[in-house]
């Protein structure tokens, strides 16, 4: 029996704009709404954003007048302008807010504009996923009306001389809607705690007064919570103080690696809900039930772009060549790596978000996330992703028998050769021999360039075990701890560097 059943209005669907046309319609209009939105302002103005919505093709011409971008581009050339309090630059008005984005590939801490406009586009976004629950399968009806535990970061926002600056996920919670405030946690009050540490403490203390149906969040981070509260009050599973919780919204990373050590903290099965929420946008959800992949969001406030992930169009270093060519959706394939382009109605324009992702279904526009375009390796041409690593390391958990829940690998000069030097967390007894081998093998099978390169250049596979919180303690160093950092998955330059002094010293 559906969780929910109920008709919708015609009138309501509408007033939603819920898909009723293909992905490539969709995105025609979601295009010119975004040109016509923009016509005026420095950036439409520059680019004829009049002249393109005159075209009979204007994805055409957008493409042809509107280049590419990169954040530091973007910053140096328009964004900056913003950031002084300057309006109507890439998008009409003064930006308010600015989602201060972890810079793991270029800048240090980027910020990303946050209007008003993009601020609804996600609320649209996320009361439609919540729509899609009508069509799971045997979940516990009372739950959904239960507490949502939503581990972002702070609300009390950085104050500039015309703007906010926070996490995304601080923004979001100073705008939760009256309506849903008795179902958020932890509240306005613990939100407001800028110490991660102390806002987790909180947590824990509050932890027994609340009746939680759904935890949100990095899966990392969730999981750190409910071991202290299952510590704190020496409960034998998160259940046992929660008995109504039956979903966990995550995104962000892969969350195979965390599932083995997630489920020993479960009494019962959750209902597991992927999402892809960025700091430029809500890009994508997990609309059905045992979906492998998640739903474009084609038809808001996106409009995408896809850059193939190749050699043609990227260097070593994972940046654009200057010849790439980007693809619209309608034509793109199945089971190839992409990098995403999205213009959006914050003022983003082109903008390549660093995110690798994979077609499972074209039809459907149904996505997986792969990985970054600067977290692989590619020393020597065996084109290693994110994406080869996770399931890697899966596989050999599982038959091990093993928590994994976190590992990095990095690329180092073995003589005149190549070798891959990989960190495990895991808090078990397990050989690191005999852990590379498998891995090694593993990956092999994953990938014929890894499998051809493994007989040349790249000539060796080193592997170290760690305890799980030493990856916690790196970031807690770093300073980037909170609901939206994640440990990288590949470790290059100067992060490389620090956690290496980090293993030897244990500072940074």
């Amino acid at each position: 029996m559906a969780l929910l059943e109920f008709k919708l209005p015609k009138n309501f669907k509408k007033a939603l704009r819920l898909p009723t046309y293909s992905p490539k319609r969709q995105q025609v209009r979601v295009l010119k709404k975004l040109l016509k939105k923009a016509r005026f302002t420095e950036f439409g103005q520059k680019y004829r954003f009049d002249e393109l919505l005159l075209n009979k093709n204007p994805t055409q011409l957008f493409q042809e007048f509107v280049p590419t971008y990169n954040y530091n581009k973007i910053y140096n050339e328009w964004w900056h302008k913003t950031l002084e309090g300057k309006p109507d630059i890439c998008w009409p008005g003064v930006i308010k807010y600015f989602a201060l984005s972890s810079g793991t590939s270029e800048a240090a801490s980027k910020y990303i504009p946050i209007t008003k406009d993009i601020i609804r586009s996600n609320k649209l976004t996320m009361f439609r996923h919540f729509l899609t629950l009508t069509g799971y399968q045997d979940i516990p009806v009372k739950s959904i009306g239960k507490g949502w535990l939503m581990l972002g970061g702070t609300t009390d926002l950085q104050k500039g001389p015309t703007y906010y600056a926070g996490d995304l996920s601080g923004i979001s919670a100073t705008k939760v809607p009256f309506w849903f405030q008795p179902f958020y946690k932890p509240g306005k009050s613990i939100s407001k705690t800028k110490d991660w540490n102390l806002k987790l403490d909180k947590i824990v203390e509050e932890a027994p007064n609340w009746d939680i149906g759904f935890v949100v969040g990095v899966p990392a981070w969730i999981q750190l919570v409910m071991e202290k509260i299952i510590e704190r009050y020496n409960l034998n599973t998160i259940h046992d103080i929660w008995p109504n919780l039956a979903f966990f919204v995550h995104g962000g990373v892969a969350f195979e690696p965390y599932k083995k050590g997630f489920e020993r903290l479960l009494a019962k099965p959750l209902t597991y809900i992927e999402t892809y929420l960025a700091s430029e946008g809500f890009i994508a959800y997990q609309d059905k039930q045992y979906a492998k992949g998640m739903k474009l969001v084609t038809g808001n406030n996106i409009f995408f772009e896809f850059v193939p992930f190749d050699d043609q169009n990227f260097d070593s270093d994972g940046n654009m060549t200057d010849t790439a060519r980007p693809l619209l959706l309608h034509e793109v394939e199945e089971g190839k790596d992409y990098a995403i382009l999205l213009s959006t109605n914050a003022g983003t324009w082109r903008y390549l978000i660093g995110d690798t992702v994979k077609f499972t279904d074209k039809r459907r526009a149904e996505i997986v996330i792969t990985g970054r375009t600067k977290h692989f390796l590619s020393l020597v041409g065996e084109h290693l992703s994110v994406d080869n690593m996770n399931k890697a390391v899966k596989l050999v958990a599982e038959e091990r028998n093993l928590s994994i829940p976190e590992f990095t690998v990095a690329g180092e000069p073995a003589g005149s050769f190549f070798m891959h030097h990989w960190w495990l967390g895991c808090d078990q007894c397990a050989d690191k021999t005999e852990l590379a081998t498998h891995i090694d093998a593993t990956l092999k099978e994953l990938n014929d360039d890894y499998a051809v390169e493994r007989e040349s250049a790249l000539r060796e596979i080193k592997l170290d075990v760690l305890p799980e919180d030493k990856f916690m303690e790196f970031m807690r160093l770093k300073g980037k701890v909170g609901g939206q950092h994640k440990f990288p998955r590949v470790l290059k330059g100067k992060t490389l560097q620090e956690w290496k002094q980090f293993l030897e010293t244990g500072a940074v």
